[in-house]
């Protein structure tokens, strides 16, 4: 196991800086993952990481050991890719042990590591099988067994659940973070999707366009987002926001309300209020804002309704027994504590 560290990493291609100074501490042991929408740089910075990318400037520290300069192979490193490249021909047994082919190891030893990985998979029983023989699931944990079988440093995970169905996506979702918890070793895990990123991580690295937006806890990342990209990203549905300004005492909306919210806002200053479709309920006093109903999504417990207001369509939540009607006309409110304000120019957070 190992940290790893990346100072002012940059690439470039031709002329066109893709990653613009990424700063980053993994703890040894930690569970990072890197999500962002297609093109915002992650799968870059995992192959920079891995070495089938060469720096344009910065450094990448593997156990305090600089490897801007070396092969992957010498990186201590195992990378388990979106496709599972794993070989037709071999079977699981073979295929697992394929990244032992150049250990020093003798054979009984080779056999020893391949049938403890096995075990740890929970495959003891398919090692002689063939891949077509085996569900998606099974495939992607020969894939990560043939990874954990050199018992590397870091694990490098490049989107390994896309191809999977909903089901299988859940349950290797699980797996992999039991893996997680049962070897302890460093991941570095990239998804676009942030349902698996909150699942999963330790930490959450957020990034846009080239740029580290925040890190921090599936927690943090959730409740004190760091901007207006991080609040909209993070949560299914998205943050409702509503344009207004600072006030004494929280924040003026345009129809006329003011939310009960502090902020280091100036006085006047143009902001946004933020607010969770789980946070924004019907209420009868104090509301934030009414509007018409137009669907409903019931979840069973809970029914997001959807709202037409003087902002145009928000989210909010109402109990699953009783919601209100599509046509009525609802009331809104949240809690102070639940509200967020950021800056309408910048998108930075004041709360």
């Amino acid at each position: 196991m190992a940290n790893l560290t990346l100072r002012n990493l940059v690439k470039t291609y031709d002329k066109t800086e893709v990653l613009h100074g990424i700063d980053l501490e993994v703890q040894d042991g930690e569970f990072v993952v890197f999500v962002g929408p297609s093109g915002c740089g992650k799968s870059t910075t995992l192959r920079l990481i891995a070495g089938l990318e060469e720096v344009s400037a910065g450094t990448i520290e593997i156990a305090g050991r600089m490897v801007n300069n070396l092969e992957p192979k010498h990186r201590d490193i195992a990378m388990v890719f979106q496709n599972y490249a794993i070989y037709p021909h071999m079977s699981v047994r073979k295929n697992i042990g394929f990244g032992l082919r150049t250990a020093k190891m003798s054979k009984a030893d080779k056999e020893a590591r391949i049938d403890e990985v096995a075990g740890i998979l929970d495959m003891t029983d398919l090692l002689e099988r063939k891949p077509n023989q085996l569900s998606g699931g099974q495939r992607q944990r020969v894939a990560i067994g043939r990874a954990m079988v050199r018992d590397p440093a870091v694990f490098l995970f490049d989107e390994p659940l896309s191809n999977l169905d909903a089901q299988l996506r859940t349950q290797m979702r699980l797996e992999i973070k039991k893996l997680h918890q049962r070897v302890g070793n460093t991941i570095v895990f990239v998804t676009h999707d942030q349902v698996e990123a909150m699942t999963m991580a330790d930490r959450i690295v957020i990034m846009k366009d080239g740029y580290i937006q925040q890190v921090g806890t599936p927690s943090e990342v959730y409740h004190k987002p760091a901007n207006t990209f991080v609040a909209r990203f993070i949560g299914a549905p998205s943050m409702n926001m509503l344009p207004g300004k600072s006030a004494h005492g929280g924040v003026d909306l345009q129809i006329g309300t003011r939310a009960p919210v502090k902020s280091s806002a100036k006085a006047e200053q143009s902001v946004v209020l933020g607010v969770r479709p789980d946070d924004l309920t019907p209420v009868d006093d104090n509301p934030l804002i009414e509007g018409v109903v137009t669907v409903l999504e019931p979840l069973g417990p809970e029914t997001l309704i959807y709202v037409d207001t003087a902002y145009g369509e928000i989210i909010a939540k109402a109990d699953g027994r009783n919601p209100p009607g599509v046509g009525s006309t609802v009331r809104l409110g949240a809690a102070a504590q639940n509200l967020h304000v950021f800056d309408a120019e910048t998108g930075v957070a004041l709360s």
